[in-house]
């Protein structure tokens, strides 16, 4: 009887994963319903849709219309395709400005704000003309984040700073934290008042730490016993409190700031010890996470310890998912020398 109350248990929790998906308007019900079946399964179209020829640490962001690719010093934006097949494999625009790679950028409110290997950050309007340079850091920028008028950036010179986009101070450093620590992946809270950063874990033993945006002060630091070289590489906010990150000691952790800030209140552990590059939620109960061998893509439900599906999408040959994003119906994931979507539409 224990076999079938698990089994029935399971099949709830199969049934009502990926809500979100169900309620998404603009599509027909009898489609969601297949999609969100779809997705509980891993039933999909592979496709890879973009090839290059030499390895790159590319970064995407979707908007829609368009998919955003990193590529060596360029972002490139692609149209996606409005029956769903994939995209249109020549770019729609190009932006540049930096003369080494691009590691990280984001896109926000019709901005792309991207930190590169010179040390810059660059600013461009996607619709326009407009963009602005200015040196940052003195080694590479690893991520950057705005919002709100402000910029965050870190960097491998151990420092991450704050920086003003207002009228008449565009550029202007206004707080810079010493960090300790290589920085790798850092977010601004939904509030506006605080600001994450996930570092290397090797000079400071606190990988993960809230700061005063206002003010450039530490708040708190997130959970304890890191061991040396547990670096974030990816943090991701749902809410002002519920917060997500993932790394180099191969977990996946979920942090409600309101509970606790010394544990976080549920973990994940890649189960072939793989380290996680990036880490997405739809803020309701999925998440997607990429490991840093083989391409290896993974759905995990919130309300169970193991996850859902696994996607190989390098093998033979390995690469880490540097980058992955989804939308209703697609996941795309960035790898070193491709760019693979997984199309939950079909069959």
């Amino acid at each position: 009887s224990s076999f079938f109350t698990s089994l029935l248990a399971r099949r709830a929790l199969l049934a009502s994963s990926f809500s979100v998906l169900l309620t998404t308007p603009g599509i027909p019900v009898k489609e969601r319903v297949k999609v969100s079946r779809n997705w509980r399964h891993g039933r999909c179209r592979r496709e890879t849709v973009l090839k290059w020829k030499c390895n790159l640490m590319p970064w995407i962001e979707l908007d829609g219309e368009y998919l955003y690719l990193s590529q060596a010093e360029n972002i490139q934006a692609y149209r996606l395709c409005p029956d769903g097949t994939g995209l249109q494999h020549h770019p729609q625009a190009i932006f540049s400005g930096h003369q080494e790679d691009v590691c990280r950028f984001v896109l926000v409110n019709s901005h792309i704000v991207s930190g590169g290997g010179d040390g810059n950050i660059v600013l461009h309007k996607i619709h326009g003309s407009y963009s602005v340079k200015f040196s940052a850091h003195e080694q590479e920028v690893n991520c950057v984040d705005f919002q709100g008028g402000l910029i965050v950036s870190g960097s491998r010179d151990r420092t991450a700073k704050v920086w003003s986009l207002s009228t008449g101070r565009v550029g202007q450093c206004l707080h810079t934290v010493q960090t300790e620590d290589r920085v790798w992946s850092i977010a601004i809270s939904p509030l506006l008042s605080s600001f994450v950063t996930g570092t290397a874990c090797c000079g400071h033993t606190s990988p993960l730490r809230i700061w005063d945006l206002e003010s450039g002060q530490l708040l708190t630091c997130l959970g304890t016993d890191f061991h040396r070289g547990a670096g974030v590489l990816d943090v991701f906010y749902e809410t002002p409190s519920l917060l997500l990150s993932c790394g180099y000691d191969t977990y996946i952790r979920y942090w409600d700031i309101r509970t606790s800030t010394r544990k976080c209140v549920q973990e994940w552990e890649e189960p072939h010890d793989s380290a996680l590059y990036c880490i997405r939620s739809d803020k309701n109960h999925m998440i997607a996470s990429g490991s840093s061998y083989y391409g290896v893509v993974r759905l995990w439900d919130k309300r169970q310890t193991r996850c859902l599906q696994s996607f190989h999408l390098s093998s033979p040959t390995s690469s880490p998912v540097y980058c992955l994003r989804f939308s209703t119906t697609h996941l795309y994931a960035a790898l070193a020398s491709a760019l693979h979507v997984l199309d939950f539409t079909a069959p």
